[in-house]
C-alpha cells in the first residue's frame, strides 16, 4: 500500500509539473530581432522631428508665421514633445510644404502658406491639448 500511494504520488507530481515545464518556452522573436525594432523606431521618430524642425527653420516659414502672430520658438519647443500618431501627422505635413517649396520657388502660393499655417496651429494644439 506504501509503495502504490509513494507511486501514485510520483505520477501526480510528474504530471502537474510536465505542462508548467512547457509553458515555459522562449519568446517567439529573438531578442536582437526585438532591439532592432526598437532602434528603427527611435530612428524613425528623430527622422520625423528632424523634418519638422528642419521646415520651421525655413525663412518662408518664419515669414509666414511671423505675419500670422505665432511664435516659432514654442513650436520648435513643442515638437519634441510629439509622438506617435501626432507626430507621423506634423512631420507628413511638413514634408508637403517642403515638397511645395522644392524647385527654386520664389513666391510662396497660397496653398503653401496654408499648409505652413496648418502644420504650425497643428502642433500647438497638440501641445496644448497635451
Amino acid at each position: 500500500m506504501r509503495t502504490s500511494l509513494s507511486l501514485l504520488f510520483v505520477l501526480l507530481a510528474t504530471f502537474i509539473a510536465v505542462p508548467c515545464a512547457q509553458a515555459q518556452t522562449p519568446h517567439a522573436a529573438a531578442q536582437s530581432a526585438m532591439d532592432a525594432a526598437v532602434q528603427e523606431h527611435v530612428a524613425s521618430t528623430a527622422s520625423d522631428r528632424e523634418d519638422v524642425l528642419r521646415v520651421l527653420n525655413l525663412p518662408q516659414v518664419k515669414a509666414v508665421a511671423g505675419h500670422a502672430g505665432i511664435d516659432l520658438r514654442q513650436a520648435t519647443t513643442a515638437v519634441a514633445t510629439l509622438d506617435g500618431p501626432d507626430l507621423k501627422a506634423v512631420s507628413a505635413q511638413a514634408r508637403q510644404v517642403e515638397q511645395a517649396m522644392a524647385g527654386g520657388q520664389s513666391k510662396i502660393v497660397l496653398s503653401t502658406t496654408m499648409i505652413i499655417i496648418a502644420l504650425l496651429v497643428l502642433i500647438l494644439l497638440i501641445v496644448a491639448i497635451d
